[in-house]
């Protein structure tokens, strides 16, 4: 059987870096293959290759036994290969549909009831008008899968396709890939979940460092073996001894009532929260339930009326009209979930990135930057966290997802918060950075700052949180300790049932493979 895709010594070298160093990978028709490695191992580099985003240096690409040069996306999309990117690549002043038909042939019209279509067989809900900028995280994953799938490719690049999906949503998209993978279509998977890997995947092609270390089938494999290949190391974990006497209250959300301009944006309804020195709040619930709308609120993003000022307080002090620079001198500092654009400017360097949220804590005086101290704060951060990079000169966008993520989260710590809000804090990182990050959330609650979590991944809301709430639909549970509830019930609170948070449930207990 001739392959669909054959790589034969690839290698891709930027200044700073070796990304891919003679990479040799072979794809089959109806074969899933999973591409593991760390952030920075190359995969990335290596799929926008593939994909025509960038040239190799050196090496051959054999699309269905003919050597050939993939010339640009658009060329790879001729030839049948379709690619869901981890970074979104869609115009947030655009509707779903018209974002949809840029890459397609048809009009609008022709083409909103195939995505209608397409996202009921999927299970990948979106409604074709929205516009791309009222969308959250998980829905624009979805808008890219469904572009991808509709244009019928031959072989499909996916890059962390799960990473903000809820489960029920990953079990529909596993159904889709396999049965695509029956009738002939190629799939090349990239994710950092290993039990995902063992569960769809055929075979996995291992990079550490640009190079590849080894191939296996995983099913044949444990997550602890799948991970010492990857990383050379057995799988971390965060240590959590559990959170220590609960200090003031440090955030009170009461009584929030509000409506989005935009008509496609979830509406928040009677919502109210109280957050405490040295806790870890978690806030569970599947994408596009208002998680937007309140972090948005919260970080001084979105700004209410001075009527309700008081629905929200930072230490007693009405703050709910303040924009977000008035709130980070009282102590409260915000990570975005979309790194770059919100979190990181992606041409600016890291130095120049570290004075977004820094320029108020001594990285600039009198009106003049403080150069030095901004490459020296940048620095610090890239050693505390061990972002893979080129160093402080470094542009935000050449990072891989995972080690921009770790810089961002490391520069809000390094600002010394009263109060930090985090959403999605390891979405797309790998299983050590994710360990990293973690831990040093529960480091800082330890240390007695408040901090409140926005996340989809369950396992992760489990392994850091003390109290959990879950919205649905812009109405936030009564909170429950962790410890007190379990992972069955907080999904049945997920779709709207909160009463079985009401009532003390069986603890869960999560275990690592």
């Amino acid at each position: 059987m001739t392959a669909l895709l054959k790589l034969t010594g690839i290698s891709k070298i930027y200044p700073a870096v070796v990304a891919n160093d003679a990479i040799d990978l072979t794809v089959m028709p109806g074969e899933i293959h999973a591409v593991l490695g760390e952030n920075g191992a190359g995969k990335s580099t290596l799929m926008k290759i593939i994909y025509g985003v960038t040239a190799p240096d050196a090496g051959t690409l054999e699309w269905l036994g003919t050597e050939t040069r993939i010339r640009n996306p658009a060329h790879a999309r001729a030839l049948g290969i379709g690619m869901v990117f981890q970074h979104f690549s869609l115009f947030d002043t655009l509707t779903v549909a018209e974002n949809i038909a840029l890459a397609m042939k048809g009009s609008v019209k022709s083409i909103t009831p195939r995505i209608t279509a397409a996202s009921k067989r999927f299970g990948l809900n979106v409604e074709p008008d929205m516009r791309v900028q009222s969308l959250s995280v998980g829905e624009r994953q979805r808008v890219e899968i469904l572009r991808c799938m509709l244009q019928e490719p031959k072989l499909i690049i996916m890059d962390e396709p799960t990473s903000v999906l809820p489960p029920q949503g990953v079990s529909d998209l596993f159904r889709t890939l396999k049965k695509l993978a029956s009738e002939g279509i190629g799939i090349l998977f990239i994710s950092h979940k290993l039990d995902e890997i063992r569960e769809l995947c055929d075979v996995a092609t291992v990079l550490r460092h640009g190079k590849v270390t080894g191939t296996t089938v995983p099913r044949e494999e444990t997550s602890k073996s799948l991970a010492r290949m990857m990383i050379g190391r057995d799988l971390p974990h965060a240590e959590n001894r559990g959170s220590p006497e609960q200090g003031k209250v440090r955030l009170t959300v009461s009584k929030l009532n509000y409506a989005p301009e935009d008509l496609f944006a979830t509406p928040l309804e009677n919502v109210s929260l109280n957050l405490h020195a040295g806790e870890i709040l978690g806030i569970a619930g599947v994408s596009g339930n208002g998680q937007n709308s309140l972090v948005g609120l919260l970080s001084g993003e979105t700004i209410l009326p001075d009527a309700q000022a008081a629905c929200i307080c930072l230490n007693g002090t009405e703050l709910g009209s303040s924009g977000p620079t008035d709130r980070r001198a009282l102590g409260l500092h915000f990570v975005p979930e979309e790194r770059l654009g919100r979190g990181a400017v992606p041409e600016h360097d890291l130095s120049e990135n570290s004075l977004l949220t820094g320029f108020g804590s001594g990285l600039a005086k009198f009106g003049f930057l403080d150069l030095a101290g901004m490459k020296r704060f940048s620095s610090e951060t890239i050693e505390a966290f061990d972002v893979r990079c080129g160093g402080p000169n470094s542009a935000a966008q050449s990072l891989s997802g995972g080690n921009l993520q770790k810089f961002i989260v490391g520069r809000e710590i390094a600002l010394r918060p009263e109060v930090l809000i985090v959403s999605q804090p390891t979405w797309g990182v790998d299983v050590g950075a994710a360990a990293a990050i973690r831990q040093k959330l529960i480091d800082l609650r330890d240390e007695g700052v408040a901090i409140l979590v926005v996340s989809e991944e369950l396992e992760e809301l489990f392994e850091i949180s003390d109290r959990l709430h879950v919205m649905f639909r812009g109405r936030l549970s009564p909170s429950v300790k962790t410890r007190m509830t379990n992972v069955e019930d907080i999904g049945l609170a997920m779709t709207g049932d909160f009463q079985r948070l009401e009532t003390p449930a069986t603890p869960s207990v999560v275990e690592h493979a």
